[in-house]
């Protein structure tokens, strides 16, 4: 099942100093979601920022925001968050000692739950929860840092999620992180993802609304290829 294509700028990559402006400005250049990514200088080097600052920013955000918990334990976050105003929780299997509870705990929140696999993470995290998800995250990076380049080796994992998710006949997002630049957004389209998350690409750039136009016609092109090539298959 195809849905919607969706870009994602990331926060990592904003004006700190003026979030709300920035959450502002990308929203209205086009931004679908806004990514905000939290790390605890523990499951991952680096310290970010928390609950308090989602709040903040959530009488700024007319679109739903996107929280990537890259902390562990992540249980006791996750209440926190949805009382800041997370639309969608994703978290790392690796980050819980029971990554069904830890679903069930989003999910009792009425916020959308999602699972983020690492680059190395295997795609067997997914064998019995996937029923369960709204958003499937694969990371193009080693979580941690901003501005780092896509790893080529997981556009075939993109494809293989892809399958999994169609299989469930569910409308289950598949989200990539890292790297994402309008030079690959269309290779990352064709092997299946439908949300983008950019940061520097986005943040980085001269003209907000550009950098999103130029990453979503790459994208949506990239998904076209894949389209015409399932129907010549099926043909």
């Amino acid at each position: 099942m195809e849905t919607r294509l969706r870009i994602a700028p990331s926060l990592l990559s904003a004006d700190f100093a003026r979030l709300g402006e920035e959450v502002r400005a990308v929203i209205a250049a086009g931004a679908d979601l806004i990514h905000f990514d939290v790390m605890d200088n523990h499951y991952v080097p680096n310290l970010t920022v928390g609950p308090i600052v989602c709040e903040a920013i959530r009488p700024h955000a007319s679109v739903p925001i996107d929280v990537h918990l890259m902390v562990k334990p992540v249980d006791a976050l996750i209440p926190m968050f949805a009382k800041a105003g997370a639309s969608i929780i994703s978290f790392h299997p690796e980050a819980s000692e029971h990554v069904d509870r830890t679903l069930q705990l989003i999910r009792s929140h009425g916020v959308k739950a999602g699972l983020v696999l690492n680059p190395a993470t295997p795609l067997h995290c997914l064998d019995h929860v996937l029923e369960q998800l709204d958003l499937v995250l694969l990371m193009s990076v080693n979580p941690g840092f901003g501005g780092q380049s896509f790893i080529e080796h997981v556009l075939p994992k993109i494809e293989a999620v892809r399958r999994r998710i169609d299989a469930t006949g569910r409308d289950i997002w598949l989200e990539v992180d890292g790297g994402v630049k309008p030079d690959n957004a269309r290779r990352i389209g064709a092997a299946g993802a439908d949300t983008l998350v950019a940061g520097s690409a986005v943040f980085g750039a001269g003209h907000y609304a550009d950098a999103i136009r130029r990453i979503r016609e790459e994208a949506q092109a990239g998904r076209a290829q894949r389209a015409a090539a399932l129907e010549k298959v099926s043909a």
